[in-house]
């Protein structure tokens, strides 16, 4: 196989992970890593330094779009991009000191829990929750587009899902997946956010999430220019796809799609992981 013949591979691949990782609010990181090690055979370490490159263009493919059409609540992602950030550096610092195959087995151990996440059914629209006392203060609750008209929302556990998203920074900083896995967790179960406006909102922190932890992959060397190119690419476009189709898909179907790929994709790298096949 030619540079020509890897590098389009690699694109497809791409976009069809941020295709995915748009619809989800996942990021494409999240299938960028095992598609990079388990089928082109690159290592993990310039896998991760690659979609992390992808996952900010991810987000910032996706993001302005959904920011448009009103979903992205832009107040509470730059709150809770305080916690991501401080997570990504630290396991960005981290991840240097682990081997491959350890790595392989925990990315392979978070694309199971984010499949199981992901197939976890939660209401499309907002619940009629009671008002929280703090996110009231920091005036995080807001409203979004339905077929209904704006329906309005609010936000409730902020404590708990501050903490779980310094969480998902270390595992992005570790794993380079963009950890929106967490990040739809932390909104859609435990902060009560309708479920496109979590994607949405998550969608527009996994780039600053990325961006944090990429400065020290790079100082490192594991950003390869002709590797992150064609991920980038490629990401990017299937997230202006992807973006399009979101505003009318089926909740439950894309869950049911992502959470059958990543499942795959996950048991692949744990069994990688523990033969030392990476």
């Amino acid at each position: 196989m030619n540079i020509l013949e890897f590098s389009l591979i690699v694109g497809f691949g791409s976009f069809c992970a941020g295709f995915l990782g748009a619809l989800t609010g996942l990021g494409g990181g999240v299938v960028i890593v095992p598609f990079l090690t388990v089928l082109c055979g690159v290592d993990i370490k310039y896998a991760i330094g690659a979609s992390l490159v992808s996952v900010i263009a991810t987000s910032s493919g996706a993001a302005s779009a959904y920011v448009k059409e009103g979903y992205t609540n832009l107040r509470l992602g730059m709150f809770l991009e305080v916690a991501t950030t401080f997570g990504a550096i630290v396991g960005a610092i981290v991840a240097g000191w682990v081997s491959t195959g350890v790595l392989a087995v925990i990315a392979g151990i978070a694309l199971i829990f984010s499949a199981y996440l992901s197939h976890k059914p939660s209401p499309e629209y907002a619940e009629n929750l009671p008002l929280d006392a703090l996110a009231t203060r920091l005036k995080l609750s807001g409203t979004y587009p339905t077929p209904m008209g704006e329906q309005c929302y609010n936000v409730v556990g902020v404590p708990w899902g501050f903490g779980l998203m310094f969480v998902a920074g270390i595992l992005s900083g570790l794993l380079g997946i963009g950890s929106g896995a967490l990040k739809v967790l932390a909104m859609d179960q435990l902060m009560r956010i309708p479920f496109k406006v979590s994607t949405t909102t998550s969608n527009f922190m996994i780039g600053v999430t990325a961006a944090a932890s990429a400065g020290i992959y790079l100082s490192r060397g594991y950003i390869d220019p002709g590797l992150a190119m064609p991920v980038m690419l490629g990401v990017l476009f299937g997230a202006l796809l992807g973006t399009r189709v979101l505003v009318k898909a089926k909740v439950k179907f894309l869950r049911n799609i992502f959470s059958l790929v990543i499942l795959v994709l996950g048991l692949e790298m744990i069994y990688k992981g523990f033969s030392g096949r990476l």
